[in-house]
């Protein structure tokens, strides 16, 4: 029997691939808003980052998320999924 396939991703800041599990995911809706998914199952165009701050940075100053989900992000969103990563950090 074979072993189970694990899906990577590759992370947006520090272009790693990693088991899919280990990132947190970026969503864009059908409606365009742009949010994190903890759970890696919301519907809609998914980029991937590491949970830290420092990949995030890096991705933000690349523009890679805007690139890969097409749309602008707010600096504002950008604040508040720095807030969401840090909690979702202290949580582990």
């Amino acid at each position: 029997m074979q072993p189970k396939k694990i899906p990577l991703r590759r992370c947006m800041g520090c272009n790693e691939s990693k088991a899919k599990k280990e990132l947190v995911r970026v969503v864009k809706n059908k409606d365009g808003e742009v949010s994190l998914d903890m759970t890696g199952k919301k519907a809609g165009r998914g980029a991937y980052v590491c949970p830290s701050a420092q990949c995030l940075a890096k991705a933000r100053k690349t523009r890679r998320i805007e690139r890969a989900l097409e749309c602008a992000i707010p600096d504002e969103l950008y604040a508040a999924m720095e807030a969401e990563i840090a909690g979702y950090n202290a949580k582990q």
